[in-house]
């Protein structure tokens, strides 16, 4: 009976083992993966969403990327409203000097300007206008470059750990320099 009860016990005892072997145990990462590549591609698509993307996915307790937005749409009305006045104005000044060559009625705005005057006024709206054009494409260009960079900075380490100190220092009687002062803990 001994022995029975013996060859039970081992035999379950290996069979416990053979089954705990088979479970295997999934450790997810705590830290969530942040994409720079997606913050970009959402700039690109939405202006602001990339800076929006990336205040999602701080810590508590970072600098948070949602103020930019406002600054963004900002930038973009300010030029685009500079770019449909200067294309506005340009248009109305190209008009006006055909009419004067085919000999027509003469717009009142423009009737204090010689043809030259109206040649000269043209060229220089036409040069604001390239101007706003360039100026909307770098608004649009640094939003998503500055989401891009702030994306590569989302789990940055800036704890209190790592400073840097500059400090007026005296060397001797007559010298004077700068003493700097880096911690590292």
């Amino acid at each position: 009976m001994r022995l029975f009860l013996f060859g039970v016990f081992v035999l379950g005892y290996t069979c416990v083992f053979s089954q705990d072997s088979l479970v295997t145990l999934v450790v997810k990462d705590t830290i969530k993966v942040h994409s720079p590549k997606k913050a970009v591609i959402f700039s690109a698509i939405i202006p602001g969403a990339g800076q929006v993307y990336n205040h999602i996915a701080m810590p508590k307790g970072k600098k948070k990327a949602y103020w930019k937005v406002p600054l963004i749409y900002g930038a973009l009305g300010t030029t685009g409203y500079f770019l449909v006045k200067n294309q506005l104005t340009q248009q109305s000044l190209k008009q006006e000097y055909t009419n004067r060559s085919k000999g027509n009625i003469l717009n009142d705005k423009w009737s204090a300007y010689d043809d030259q005057g109206v040649l000269t006024l043209y060229d220089q709206y036409l040069n604001w206008r390239d101007l706003s054009i360039l100026g909307v494409g770098a608004v649009y260009l640094i939003q998503i470059i500055d989401a891009g960079i702030e994306a590569h900075f989302v789990h940055f380490d800036i704890s209190q750990d790592l400073s840097l100190a500059i400090e007026p220092a005296y060397f001797g009687q007559n010298t004077v320099g700068l003493k700097f002062n880096f911690n590292f803990h």
